[in-house]
């Protein structure tokens, strides 16, 4: 594995003792299943332990890996057939939200969700999945075209956040956002939301009012990145890992708290270890949960939607 991230080390480096192991024994034709058996068993304890004990701090990185499967991997291996919709028919094509429709076992779902590069030059063609207000505009535009035609909604979302820049606020951001909050209150399909990655503010939010919020296994969901909140709080980054903790912005975090539904198990070691795996169980959870809802009416899908999140938090009065 070319990327690696420094607690996987210790794994890393006996993979690589177990390749030389098997390739040495197969140049001089020497039996050593035996001790091939046993590296492979100590392997994948190794593994157990490792990311079962993940500090928050950790899953923020994994959440971050360099091949973790972004919108386009996943709606690409889900799909049968995906037609990218583009433009906000005001400003521009924003690349940093993506959607359009798609079949998943032969039913068309509206798929919208952030997308960032796999190089320089994606990064910046996608602004690093940081979306301009033509982006929730667009996305907008593409979920009252799902509740035109009566096909559910699914939302993947993975940014650090909406873009800050100054054109930005310019073109409306904060007023982007707060449509995009008001109106998929008001939408009469079903609505599931999934994490994918990372969950930042309300770059995250602005895509993700649903009937149902997951969060996949090795992602974090909050208001503020971990090293904004340390930039502010320590007046430097050097606090991350504190803040993260702080935070409490994991997948167990959100749910113990009740700001989402379900948690989506990743394949040991991350989405990034299996895509396809980490694909079929995405693919099935959004299966199952549209299928639920969609036996609701359109009131009341929007009836539990206003609930459930007039529910969530605690205040005294």
């Amino acid at each position: 594995m070319s990327n690696y991230l420094d607690f996987e080390k210790p794994i890393i480096e006996l993979e690589e003792k177990l390749a030389e192991m098997k390739r040495i024994a197969e140049e001089n034709d020497v039996d050593v299943s035996t001790a091939v058996s046993e590296l492979e068993g100590k392997i994948e304890q190794l593994k157990i332990n490792t990311f079962n004990n993940l500090t928050r701090w950790q899953r923020v990185m994994l959440s971050r890996h360099p091949d973790r499967p972004y919108t386009l991997d996943y709606i690409y291996e889900i799909t049968s057939d995906f037609i990218e919709l583009h433009g906000d028919r005001l400003v521009k094509d924003d690349k940093a939200i993506v959607g359009g429709w798609g079949l998943i076992d032969g039913k068309t779902y509206m798929i919208i969700g952030h997308q960032k590069g796999r190089n320089t030059k994606q990064r910046q063609m996608r602004n690093f999945g940081m979306a301009n207000p033509e982006g929730y505009r667009k996305a907008l535009r593409l979920m009252m075209l799902a509740d035109k035609f009566r096909k559910p909604i699914v939302t993947l979302i993975d940014t650090p956040g909406a873009y800050p820049g100054l054109e930005a606020e310019e073109r409306g951001q904060a007023e982007a956002i707060a449509k995009n909050l008001r109106e998929m209150f008001r939408l009469n399909v079903p609505i599931v939301c999934i994490i994918i990655g990372e969950g930042a503010s309300g770059g995250a939010l602005g895509i993700a009012i649903g009937d149902k919020v997951a969060m996949m296994e090795n992602t974090w969901y909050t208001v503020i990145s971990p090293e904004s909140c340390s930039s502010i709080l320590w007046r430097s980054w050097d606090y991350k890992e504190q803040a993260a903790e702080a935070l409490k912005l994991t997948a167990k975090d959100m749910l113990s708290f009740k700001l989402i539904d379900d948690i989506i198990e990743e394949p040991l070691g991350g989405a990034h270890t299996n895509a396809k795996q980490a694909a079929q169980v995405l693919k099935n959870y959004i299966i199952s949960k549209t299928e639920e809802l969609s036996k609701l009416s359109p009131e009341e899908l929007k009836r539990q939607r206003i609930a459930k999140f007039c529910t969530m938090g605690s205040f005294i009065e």
